[in-house]
């Protein structure tokens, strides 16, 4: 019988990229076990929301309850669902300032469509609606080659000041169907239905973005528009799908928004102005970049949270509310930044 040898002897052919010690045996090379800035920015996120947990966790009694966990997911839902579908903007390199005008116009057209033409055609109407208003961003960016910025920003203001149109100048449509509030102020097995939406909805982007031939595409989009346009994608109609998205997402939040309260609301001094900004300061937080082609899901679910438990724990603690701002603004800088530094490597 004859017994291999477990490793290369003397004078044996040394493999490639392995260097060769003084009596001719190769020495494996040791890999470097550096942190380097995409590990930070990819993994810090995690990191630093456990950090957070366990720190309010200690400082407040009442932090780890399970009515206050589930208050501040439920908080937050309407937001956490925006800021994942934004994700798939942001991924493709791309703005969209709008999400909050989408949300309040979606709501405001759900809750008319209850009134007028029954409750049952709330739901349709706010996400078909959204799901319009994402297109008509998607067609400005693409086929008129406006700026995103500049062309949500134009679209924000006009669905803004449709939705106050629709209310002919007030600011509330209520209902008087008790079906309306149904997936706003009732539960599943103990959870809220806008908790359950917001999970799944969480777990289907994530799951089309790292598992499907469209999310390959849509970051081959985001690192690199003319080379994905010269290898054959179709990259305005997949820039077009991610607005098309957002805008479906935001309908939705709109819809379970309006239906937590009773009533669409065209007030923008609310969740509706300042959605846009919050969700796009959850996906930096998550480690997106700003400049495309890099992102995921559930990353900026974490960024989400990250930003949920800093309000949370701060009125907790009693805490005076512009600490939060500067908190939230110092995180996103951060983020920011070290997204930078990894992207000019």
């Amino acid at each position: 019988m004859t017994v291999q040898p477990s490793g290369p002897l003397a004078g044996d052919p040394v493999p490639a990229g392995d260097p060769a010690g003084a009596d001719g045996i190769a020495v494996p090379r040791v890999r470097s076990r550096r942190i380097k800035a995409e590990h930070i920015r990819d993994y810090g996120i995690v990191v630093f929301a456990v950090a957070l947990f366990c720190y309010f966790t200690v400082a407040s009694p009442d932090f780890l309850t399970w009515q206050n966990l589930l208050n501040l997911v439920f908080q937050n839902a309407t937001l956490g669902i925006a800021a994942c579908a934004v994700t798939y903007t942001i991924i493709a390199g791309n703005f969209d300032l709008s999400l909050g005008a989408i949300f309040v116009l979606s709501e405001v057209l759900g809750a008319w469509a209850a009134v007028h033409w029954g409750v049952w055609w709330t739901f349709p109407v706010a996400i078909g609606a959204g799901l319009a208003m994402g297109l008509i961003n998607g067609l400005l960016v693409t086929k008129l080659r406006v700026n995103a910025f500049l062309a949500t920003l134009a679209s924000a203001l006009t669905f803004g000041g449709i939705a106050v149109g629709v209310t002919s100048g007030g600011l509330l449509i209520t209902p008087p169907a008790r079906v309306f509030t149904f997936l706003g102020q009732h539960r599943a097995g103990g959870i809220q239905y806008p908790v359950i939406i917001f999970v799944l909805v969480a777990i289907v982007l994530q799951l089309v973005l790292a598992y499907t031939v469209f999310g390959r595409h849509l970051y081959g989009v985001g690192d690199n528009r003319n080379a994905a346009r010269l290898s054959g994608l179709k990259v305005d109609r997949i820039v077009i799908l991610t607005f098309v998205i957002t805008g479906a997402a935001c309908g939705l939040a709109g819809l379970l928004d309006s239906s937590m309260t009773g009533s669409g609301s065209s007030d923008t001094s609310g969740l509706g102005g300042s959605l846009a900004l919050l969700a796009i300061a959850g996906v930096a937080l998550g480690g997106t970049s700003i400049f495309g082609g890099v992102g995921s899901v559930w990353r900026t679910v974490l960024g989400v949270m990250i930003l949920a438990m800093i309000t949370n724990g701060f009125d907790l603690l009693a805490v005076p509310d512009y600490w939060q701002d500067i908190v939230r603004g110092i995180l996103i800088v951060i983020a920011v930044a070290i997204s930078f530094v990894v992207d000019r490597r």
